[in-house]
């Protein structure tokens, strides 16, 4: 199969690792305006760390772009990695509620990745996870300023897909957030990275990543979104042409060690409105307020 963006080694790091790094998908200058808008729509100063009254915000937000418009580069990374633009269910847009870390645990000691550290998860709070499930076909993680070391770059557990997966093969009537434990998979894995990079970059992650956020005691505001991108259809882990296999699809294959698999759900599909739905709300309320 040929890919219009990723390489060969991106291709292979995907399905060993579940996630590729795409460099240089836009420009600073061009989000320059969101970032100033953020920190007007909180009353804070970039540069002030006396106005950060909270350490860590997730906006709601008021901007959107369509990705394939504005980034085509990391528009050919996700459809090479989903099967291509008829799997993908549009829009994909990337949006300013950005997920600012201002100085989350900077009174405390710095950990490095490990089972150790608190808060690891598999996102999905809006729906009942299923191994095929269509709606986070893909988690980004998108860099709208630079990420140095120590300074609140997202861990990821590259090693976690296959916990992840063989957790939900057992369970085909399929888990909502509340009951599935899938931070406690942690404990299986030891292969972790911290997300740094510059203005623009953006990291494809595979659904089943878990991840957690990290202490930023660097005194620079971090500054990413990880929105996710569905699929039109269920994955289908039974195709008759094993070409036909997107990486995603591939990935899981690989990480139950199996060429198919006729999985089968025994519970319907269901969508759940999480709590962060009604937060982010009220959020906006006083944002509006604040810039009138």
């Amino acid at each position: 199969m040929s890919y219009t963006v990723l390489s060969n080694e991106q291709v292979e790091q995907f399905l060993d690792q579940g996630y590729v790094k795409i460099d240089n998908c836009f420009k600073k200058a061009d989000i320059q305006d969101w970032i100033d808008l953020a920190f007007k729509r909180l009353g804070y100063q970039p540069d002030d760390a006396t106005t950060w009254i909270e350490s860590k915000v997730h906006l709601p937000s008021i901007n959107h772009i369509d990705v394939a418009d504005f980034s085509p580069k990391a528009w050919g990374a996700i459809c090479d990695l989903m099967g291509g633009m008829d799997r993908i269910k549009t829009p994909v847009q990337w949006r300013d509620g950005f997920i600012m870390n201002f100085n989350l645990g900077a009174d405390q000691p710095w950990q490095s990745p490990s089972p150790k550290v608190g808060g690891w998860h598999k996102d999905g709070d809006w729906f009942r996870h299923y191994l095929d499930s269509p709606e986070q076909g893909l988690l980004t993680v998108v860099l709208w300023d630079d990420i140095q070391p120590r300074s609140g770059g997202t861990f990821l557990a590259t090693d976690s897909i296959r916990p992840i997966a063989r957790y939900l093969v057992e369970h085909p009537q399929g888990l909502t957030p509340t009951e599935a434990k899938f931070g406690k998979l942690i404990d299986q894995c030891q292969d972790f990275l911290e997300v740094t990079g510059e203005a623009g970059d953006v990291f494809l992650l595979h659904p089943y990543m878990l991840h957690a956020a990290s202490q930023n005691p660097s005194g620079v505001v971090r500054i990413i979104t990880n929105p996710a991108v569905s699929f039109k259809e269920p994955m289908n882990f039974n195709r008759s042409n094993p070409d036909d296999y997107c990486l995603v699809e591939r990935t899981v294959l690989r990480a139950l060690s199996v060429d198919q698999l006729d999985f089968k759900i025994t519970q319907g599909r269901e969508l759940i409105t999480p709590e962060r739905v009604h937060r982010q709300r009220k959020m906006m309320e006083e944002q509006m307020a604040r810039l009138e």
